[in-house]
Order: C-alpha cells, then sequence, then structure tokens
C-alpha cells in the first residue's frame, strides 16, 4: 500500500510574508483593478527612478475600474513625474543640512528624527524623501551607536521621532535595541514614530509589536499616514484599537493631494473615520515640492479655501492644521 504524501504546512500569514508579496509591477496592478486595457496610456514610457510598491491588502481597497481612484492616484507610477518643474527639487524639505550624525536629523528645538530605514511597504508617488541617499543615511547602522551617542550628548533632545522609510518595517527586535539603549538617557522624555504601515499593511500590528510599545519607559505617540477615509478599512480600524490598548497615543498626518483628496467632502470623510477608529487628525501638510509630484500640487489658496470649509462643516478637533514644511524654520509654518 501506498501512503499518500503529508501536504505542506500551509504557512502563516505574517506581515513578513505579505511585505514579499506585495505588488511591484504596474501593469499587474492595472490587470488585478480590470485597467490593464488602459496601461499604455496610464503609465510612463520611461523608468521613473521610483518603483511601484503596494501590498495587496491596499489595493484591494482600490475601486474595480476606476483610474481615478483616489488610493491608485498615490501608488501609481504616472508619465507627469518625469516632467522637470521649476521649484521642485530633490531635497524640498532641506534633510541634507539637517544632519548632525549619520542618518540624524535635528531641525526643531527638543527633537532629534532618527531615519530609522530606507525601506517602506508602499511606495507614495509623492514621497518627499523619494530622492534620500539611504544607503548612507540610515541610524540603525552599527547598532544606532552613533545616533544614541548624538542624543545622548545633547541634552536639550527631549523627544525622539522615528522616520524613514518606515521605521515598523524594521523588525521589532531592531526598535527594542534603540529604545533599549536609550532607557539609559534621562533627559528623554517622548517617543514619536512616524509610519504608514498600520494603514498599508495592518498586520504589522502584531503582539511582538504591542508588546514593545507596552515595555517602553516613555509616553509614545504615533502618527499615522492616511489621505483618504478609503484607506481605513475593518482592518486598520483593529490595528488602532490594538495600537492604542498599548498605550499608543494615535494623531495622523495627510498631504493634500490633487485628485486624491482636495474636495471637502474627502477631507471631511478622512476626519470623521479617523475618529471613528480613535484618531485625531494632526496635521495636513501642503505638497513638499519634490522633483516628480508637481502634478499633485494645490494652490494656498485652494487650500486655505478647504479648512475654511471644514471649519465650517466639523468641530475643531477634527479639522487639521494645515501647514508647510519650510526649510530654515524653526517649526511647521501655519497656511
Amino acid at each position: 500500500m501506498i501512503t499518500a504524501s503529508p501536504l505542506p504546512a500551509q504557512q502563516p500569514r505574517t506581515w513578513q510574508r505579505l511585505w514579499r508579496e506585495a505588488i511591484v509591477d504596474p501593469r499587474e496592478l492595472l490587470e488585478l483593478l480590470g485597467l490593464g486595457h488602459l496601461a499604455a496610456s496610464l503609465l510612463p514610457a520611461h523608468d521613473t527612478g521610483f518603483a511601484l510598491r503596494v501590498p495587496r491588502g491596499f489595493a484591494a481597497r482600490m475601486r474595480h475600474g476606476d483610474a481615478h481612484d483616489p488610493l491608485l492616484l498615490q501608488v501609481l507610477p504616472q508619465a507627469v513625474e518625469l516632467l522637470e518643474v521649476a521649484g521642485f527639487g530633490h531635497d524640498a524639505v532641506g534633510d541634507m543640512a539637517a544632519r548632525v550624525a549619520g542618518g540624524v536629523l535635528h531641525k526643531y528645538a527638543g527633537r532629534a528624527l532618527l531615519i530609522a530605514t530606507g525601506s517602506c511597504a508602499v511606495n507614495c508617488r509623492y514621497c518627499f524623501r523619494r530622492h534620500f541617499p539611504y544607503a548612507e543615511e540610515t541610524a540603525a547602522v552599527n547598532h544606532w551607536r552613533a545616533a544614541i551617542e548624538c542624543i545622548r550628548d545633547d541634552a536639550s533632545i527631549e523627544e525622539v521621532i522615528l522616520s524613514g522609510g518606515d521605521p515598523l518595517s524594521l523588525a521589532t527586535a531592531k526598535l527594542a535595541e534603540l529604545t533599549d539603549a536609550l532607557a539609559a538617557t534621562p533627559h528623554i522624555r517622548r517617543l514619536r514614530v512616524h509610519t504608514r504601515l498600520p494603514i498599508v499593511l495592518p498586520e504589522r500590528v502584531d503582539n511582538e509589536l504591542l508588546a514593545w510599545l507596552q515595555r517602553l519607559p516613555w509616553p509614545a505617540a504615533i502618527v499615522l499616514h492616511a489621505n483618504h477615509a478609503n484607506e481605513i478599512d475593518d482592518s486598520v480600524a483593529d490595528a488602532c484599537v490594538r495600537l492604542r490598548a498599548a498605550g499608543a497615543n494615535l494623531l495622523n498626518q495627510s498631504v493634500l493631494l490633487r485628485g486624491v483628496n482636495d474636495t471637502v467632502e474627502a477631507l471631511a470623510g478622512l476626519s470623521a473615520r479617523l475618529f471613528s477608529t480613535g484618531v485625531l487628525p494632526y496635521y495636513l501638510h501642503q505638497l513638499d515640492r519634490v522633483a516628480g509630484t508637481a502634478h499633485f500640487a494645490v494652490d494656498d489658496k485652494r487650500a486655505g479655501e478647504l479648512i475654511a470649509q471644514l471649519r465650517g462643516r466639523l468641530s475643531g478637533y477634527l479639522v487639521p492644521r494645515l501647514v508647510r514644511e519650510i526649510v530654515g524654520e524653526s517649526a511647521k509654518t501655519p497656511l
């Protein structure tokens, strides 16, 4: 008698596995959305130098057959990215001038920002660091030593900000390595994490990450990044509930993007959806003028009109602060 071979064990659907399964071919994404016949007209003829990457779960929230879907427009490479537009450069927010150690930026009083990694689960087409030299400027190299020494030597720094890339793309053990080392620095009072992963890959909010948050010796603020209410499905809402239960304070920052969220209906819907998941609207950024992003720009007059309309429609705590980052200023500039 011949016995049947056992079936291979089902691999767990970990966030790392889902990351590896992300869509990286624009034509595949368009085919999945029933837009394959538009590939020639929608996609650039030449490489933009900034690859597509989008988790399949995020792509599943896009509207089938809609070439103007607000989630699709945030990730799909477009020919207009190749246009050279005056005033749009490679370092729009002055990151390179703010370096004080490898991967450490010090722009604002009391705060140090660490470029934790160059990796992201999704490549947003409007990214203000799409040209950043991550290979040379990442704070996590050499077990964070240069970054930790820089922070320890500056007693004015009370808040450490983890950015990137996306800091939650790092293994939780790597994050713990940093925070365990910083715990011996008495002048640190707060930790802030800027991340898009709970939005685009909510599976990242696993038990290990939550346990790390609960062990932190300081209050933690997690600043999420969602631009449209359609980004927040039940899986994202559940991730937010779990982050809050672990003690994190949740805020959201978004970018005002033409064709994506430049209507009062879209912005009001985003604020309402955020609050329903326990997230407070924080900033609405005017677009950082980075090369390849000009097609997303909304002029200041229109931006001001949208905020005025929001104030007339929503409670004050649901209206994000409209700001622009200006190189050399001591804080974000309200508009």
